[in-house]
């Protein structure tokens, strides 16, 4: 079979959705050299996202168009030309990101990551929020399978959009083998210097409202006026890049008098983040609504203790392996950041329940599965 796949994401966003395709394609490349797979690309991919060692029977096409056009020609003109005039035909198109372009596949499959626009628009900006609403639905109408991160998400997909069940699979993100404890010299000293050599709550996403920060740092205030030293050292390290509707994040800071004790040291690399995640001495995930929390995962591989939201996919991921609160209530954050901090023996079970939640997710795995639904088209 010829496979199409659409590696916008990534090739164009080095976080979030950009690193779910990148490592789910390159972990197929490494299962199946029976199929032919070309990869959709448009043209102001970053080359190094590209990089990897595809074999013989991937190819990348690079479209004379940009992400931007084309999202412009498919997603809001809905301009019925086939992706086939970039790629060739196809017996299979999958889409990684939500979105299909109009393809004359015989066989349809696209993510959808999560319904957050749909359950929380207030966390959206207008824009963005309308182009979601436009673009979304069409595309899970064309689809003849779609997969979710999660069963929280099948079923938000079944509410919301109506779709039957048994045209929805959940997949499953993988965890990366560099996601691990044992961590290089170099990037540990690195990760020191970053952080100033002192003691840190992490917490690692792209800064937007879903992310629920403006609370974690209310709850971090509370923390750090309540505990005695040798907490006064303690710092919230927030890694991650600008999203939207951000600035009230960076208020609190101010307003809380907060800006020596909360860092923000944007994106963190690939190769560091292992180090930064092993470092923590708790990592911490405030989110208001998840498709799966792919941070939680690698944060629980590397050994750090996770506190984290009960909403959403995050118990479906996390288990027993975390200690929850209610995102919305800043005391009851607070309290679990207390609890976690000053009890060595919960911290030590929620590391030894991590390492083992976190075996479940392997991107081998994810591929395996993906490979399946490719496959069935024959």
């Amino acid at each position: 079979m010829r496979i199409g796949i659409d590696f916008t994401s990534a090739a164009r966003e080095r976080a979030g959705i950009g690193r779910y395709a990148r490592e789910l394609i390159r972990a197929l490349a490494q299962l199946d050299g029976a199929n032919r797979f070309v990869l959709f690309v448009p043209r102001d991919a970053h080359d190094d996202l590209l990089r990897f060692d595809w074999p013989s029977n991937f190819s990348i096409r690079r479209a004379p168009l940009t992400e931007r056009y084309l999202a412009a020609l498919w997603h809001r003109a809905r301009a019925p030309l086939p992706i086939e005039w970039f790629i060739g035909a196809v017996d299979v198109f999958y889409s990684p990101d939500f979105l299909l372009p109009p393809t004359r596949a015989r066989r349809k499959i696209v993510t959808v990551h999560d319904l957050s626009y749909v359950r929380m628009p207030e966390c959206f900006p207008a824009p963005l929020l309308k182009y979601l609403n436009g673009a979304v639905p069409p595309s899970v109408a064309r689809a003849d399978l779609i997969l979710a991160d999660a069963a929280s998400t099948r079923r938000d997909l079944a509410d919301v959009y109506r779709v039957p069940l048994n045209k929805i699979k959940v997949l499953y993100s993988g965890v990366a083998a560099r996601f691990r404890p044992d961590v290089s010299e170099t990037s540990q000293a690195r990760v020191h210097e970053m952080t100033r050599g002192r003691p840190y709550l992490l917490s690692v996403s792209t800064i937007q409202p879903r992310k629920n920060y403006v609370r974690l740092i209310e709850a971090f205030a509370r923390l750090i006026s309540n505990l005695q030293s040798p907490t006064s050292n303690l710092q919230l390290i927030i890694c991650g890049g600008r999203g939207w509707m951000y600035d009230e994040v960076f208020h609190a800071v101010e307003r809380l008098g907060l800006r020596d004790a909360v860092l923000f040291p944007d994106f963190v690399s690939d190769d560091d983040l292992p180090a930064l995640y092993a470092g923590a001495t708790l990592f911490v995930y405030p989110s208001l609504y998840e498709g799966f929390g792919l941070p939680v995962a690698e944060a629980m591989a590397c050994g750090a203790p996770v506190v984290s939201s009960n909403a959403s996919s995050l118990p479906e991921v996390a288990g027993d392996a975390a200690l929850y609160f209610d995102p919305r209530n800043v005391d009851a954050m607070a309290d679990a950041l207390r609890r976690a901090l000053t009890d060595d023996a919960l911290r030590a079970g929620l590391r030894a329940k991590g390492f083992a939640q976190a075996q479940g997710f392997s991107w081998e795995k994810a591929a395996k599965e993906l490979l399946q639904y490719l496959s069935d088209a024959r």
